[in-house]
């Protein structure tokens, strides 16, 4: 019977561990023992197990002890026929289904026993006079098996194995155990004692561990998944362990669900989950360890499952869930075959590029539509959503309205006030409250960004070199942006955008995260130039000096006079500069530590979890009440000055006047800022939608561009600023949405998403709460200003993690045993990294270059070359690095 796996990318995998190893073919030395003792097994490396010729091997019951602690138990038999072959025959040979032959192993239940600190290996090649290896040495042979996942719908015993597992009930919830020994001790009593025979459970315990001083399981089970770019993972939530047994007549299964996770070894750093299954020796094929086990490792496999039965309280609640999913799994792998066929046309046929008129809307409003109703529910359905979606609806709030300011004051000095704090304010609640509703994709966020403000300069700087009235052409130009972004959608030119790889996402993501630092320090350079470095400084440091010269020269002066020189003049204030750069750091201090407190070992997991959801509310808030209060002394600047609220704003600009000139600039104009705004919405789309991501409701590229397009025309009649889909914001989103696992590999610590909460309510509970802050700008105007661009810190800083980029760029000044075992490490040559990031880093700069000049024309092409990164990647990089490393290394 074929076995369809789950997906392509998950598969089981089976790990042998034998301490015996495989010596040679069986030659006897003079130095060995002689082969007719009963305590010698050796096999060769096709794993057979040899016999001495003439002989039958046999194991005496003779009593040892695993342990100090342990009783003695007589030990197992193997009879074989006598064989002039000192091989196996064919028919003693046991075969895997799987087409990798194992062999009868002929295990004596015992373990070497451990005293004096010695460990001895009762079937190594050693002779009963010589010493044991008193270091506690030993080679360890290990064997990995690729298994396929258990077929649900076509295999009766796999069903039969869940129903029988959930009639017996052999569960442990919450074990508060975290020693290897001690978790597989509780299971198996939890599995035995009923039987009320010791010589199961020590027969048991021995056939699952090693027997060796090392004293690890000796066959599990696990599941490996690809990961981003073609690596795997292993799933360190659970592990399987397998044995057979002679005492026993019937199968065992036990599950242990642990209260905290446990250290396991290799590949297990993160265990949740523990089975144990045990086999009577003599089943038939379909019911021994192995498929027995191959079933349950299908169902743990599914990480949402594991999520869930993580969350359980009791033990029906467990087994009715993992019921329900048995049933889903088995209904789900039924039309499997139906959707792989489904699916290799739908990319059949979007690998031959066409552009259509509406059909790419029309596709995104068939894949979203059905899904419509449950955008809203899943913000509060189902276990911690509300939780998450409460703190998500603060850290958006947050994140969009700290640098709506920030961007509203900027804004505010490039335009002598026509574009202001107030405007920006009523641009995001109109624009992200539209997209909240009617957007395909609801993680994405609309924001003003840095980029917008910088081509909003060039406008202006062409308007006052032009004398062009300036809400008229910035409207103008807004306006043949949302149509040529209207073309964009119409005419599916976002499929174009499969040609955008990692490299060209990830370039232009550290570009925007090192234009928020750049605004952040640009800041505060200017504060240091106003109040630090300043002639008024200048004249306290010669004071300082003067007064030193008169205390050296002259003892007998006066103390009071001496302070009252040392007094600075009026006009220096050192302490605003120093009091900035404090808040400034220690917003991102707090911020970021708070972010990844979750990797760390204070609290409990929930504690850790609510933290970092609330990680940049409570920095900004906590440094807002030290700038405002703690430090009211010091006089800091306000972060603006608020104006009254008119409707006055809400009025059309006059069009009549511009001139046809003018109308025509404003189209080339409009054409530019229309690729930036079509790049950053579907890198920002693309980023979202990342595999990594597990999100399962579908994109929706082309809907998207159209709203955004929809947008912006609203807003351009008016004379506000512009939004677009926000980096690293929107990626931002969706990880606050996610719930995660943590691996641990060779020490790097490292968060795999679960699942997404794929809700709208966030982005409109948050954008209700910035549009209801016009209410309080007057106390909104309190916090600092190092606290808005200390936020902007935290935003770029937080966007580094996961940037494949900047973790190679970290590369190049890492210790090489230090680097991380990540994927294209393992299959890149390390030249062709370091040349792969100087390459990405090339271009980084020369968008750094255009994107920070001080000359506002050379910025209008800035979106040009955003576009150009993709022939780039696809024409140059190839003739300089061959394509099997480009696709390990810059594969999604």
């Amino acid at each position: 019977m074929e076995n369809t796996p789950l997906t392509q990318d998950v598969e089981l995998t089976v790990a042998c561990y034998n301490d015996e190893g495989p010596p040679p073919p069986y030659h006897r030395k003079n130095s060995q023992p002689n082969p007719a003792s009963p305590e010698t097994l050796a096999i060769d490396m096709s794993g057979n197990t040899l016999v001495p010729p003439g002989e039958s091997l046999t194991s005496p019951e003779s009593p040892r002890r695993r342990h100090k602690s342990d009783g003695a138990i007589p030990a197992a038999t193997l009879n074989s026929q006598p064989s002039g072959n000192n091989h196996l025959s064919p028919n003693q040979r046991k075969n895997s289904m799987f087409g990798s032959r194992s062999t009868i192993s002929g295990i004596k239940f015992d373990d070497p026993y451990i005293e004096d600190g010695k460990c001895s290996d009762r079937t190594s090649w050693k002779t009963t006079d010589s010493d044991d290896d008193e270091s506690g040495l030993t080679l360890m042979y290990s064997k990995h098996e690729k298994l396929p996942m258990k077929d649900f719908s076509m295999e009766v015993r796999a069903t039969m194995d869940v129903q029988n597992f959930l009639k017996k009930t052999v569960l442990i919830l919450d074990l508060n155990k975290v020693s290897l020994d001690e978790i597989i001790d509780e299971i198996l009593h939890k599995l035995l004692d009923s039987s009320g025979s010791k010589h199961s459970f020590d027969q048991a315990r021995s056939a699952l561990f090693t027997h060796d001083c090392v004293h690890q399981l000796s066959r599990t089970l696990q599941c490996t998944s690809i990961s981003e770019g073609g690596g795997f993972d292993y799933d360190q939530n659970w592990i399987c362990a397998l044995a057979s047994i002679p005492s026993i007549q019937t199968r065992h299964v036990g599950i242990a669900r642990l209260h905290h996770p446990a250290n396991l070894g290799t590949a297990s750093q993160e265990v949740y989950f523990v089975i144990v299954v045990l086999t009577p020796t003599k089943e038939k094929g379909t019911k021994n360890e192995l498929e027995t086990g191959r079933t349950f490792a299908t169902i743990m496999s599914d990480p949402e499952l594991r999520m869930k039965l993580l969350e359980v309280n009791t033990e029906p609640e467990f087994k009715e869930i993992l019921e329900a999913h048995t049933n889903a799994l088995a209904e789900k792998q039924k039309n499997w075959a139906s959707e792989k066929a489904m699916f290799s046309a739908e990319h059949q046929e979007q690998s031959s590029f066409r552009c259509s008129l509406f059909r790419g809307i029309r596709e995104d409003l068939r894949r979203r539509i059905p899904v419509y109703v449950s955008d809203f529910k899943d913000g509060v359905v189902g276990n911690k959503s509300i939780q998450k979606t409460i703190s998500t609806t603060f850290f958006l709030y947050f994140a969009c309205l700290m640098p709506s300011i920030a961007f509203g004051v900027l804004n505010a000095n490039n335009t002598k006030g026509q574009l202001n704090v107030e405007k920006v304010l009523y641009s995001q609640t109109f624009g992200g409250l539209v997209f909240a509703f009617f957007g395909g994709t609801p993680h994405i966020v609309l924001l003003t960004t840095a980029p917008l403000a910088l081509y909003t300069k060039i406008i202006y700087s062409i308007c006052q070199d032009f004398d062009i009235d300036f809400p008229a052409m910035y409207a103008c130009v807004g306006l043949w942006n949302s149509f040529f972004l209207f073309l964009y959608s119409a005419f599916d030119l976002s499929v174009l955008m499969k040609w955008s790889t990692r490299s060209s996402e990830e370039i232009f993501a550290l570009f925007i995260s090192i234009a928020f630092c750049v605004d952040a320090f640009k800041d505060a350079v200017s504060n240091f130039a106003a109040h630090y470095n300043i002639p008024a400084c200048s004249m306290t440091t010669t004071a300082n000096s003067a007064v030193n010269y008169s205390i050296t020269s002259n003892l007998t002066n006066s103390v009071a006079s001496v302070v009252n020189s040392t007094a600075p003049p009026s006009g220096c204030e050192r302490d605003v500069s120093l009091l900035y750069l404090l808040l400034l750091l220690g917003t991102l201090w707090l911020g970021v530590t708070l972010y990844n407190f979750t990797m760390t070992p204070y609290l409990n997991a929930g504690k850790r979890e609510l933290l970092a959801d609330y990680s940049l509310p409570v920095a900004v808030v906590i440094m807002s009440f030290f700038g405002s209060y703690i430090f009211r002394d010091v006089q800091l600047d306000s972060s603006f000055t608020p104006r009254e609220l008119s409707l006055e704003v809400f009025k059309v600009v006059p069009f009549h006047n511009l001139s046809v000139g003018a109308v025509f600039g404003a189209m080339g104009l409009g054409f530019c800022l229309s690729l930036l705004f079509f790049m950053d919405q579907n890198i920002s789309a693309a980023l979202v939608n990342a595999q990594q991501n597990k999100l399962k409701k579908g994109t929706a590229y082309h809907w998207d561009l159209l709203v955004c397009g929809v947008i912006n025309a609203v807003l351009s009649l008016l004379a506000f600023p512009w939004v677009h889909a926000a980096l690293p914001h929107s990626p931002l989103h969706v990880r606050a949405l996610a719930d995660v696992e943590e691996r641990v590999d060779q020490g790097h610590i490292y968060q795999i998403i679960v699942r997404v909460r794929e809700t709208r309510l966030t982005a409109i509970f948050s954008h209700i709460l910035i549009g209801l802050s016009l209410l309080i700008l007057n106390y909104l105007a309190y916090i600092p200003t190092p606290v808005l661009y200390g936020l902007f810190l935290y935003v770029g800083v937080t966007a580094l993690y996961g940037n494949q980029l900047f973790e190679r760029i970290m590369l190049l000044i890492t210790e090489q045993s230090a680097y991380p075992p990540n994927h294209y490490i393992r299959r890149v040559p390390q030249r062709t990294i370091h040349l792969f990031t100087v390459l990405q880093m090339v271009q980084l700069l020369v968008l750094c270059a255009f994107g920070f000049t001080p000359y506002p024309y050379l910025k209008m092409f800035f979106p040009v070359l955003i576009f150009t990164l993709i022939p780039l990647r696809h024409k140059v990089i190839p003739r300089l690095i061959r394509q099997k490393f480009l696709k390990a290394i810059d594969g999604h």
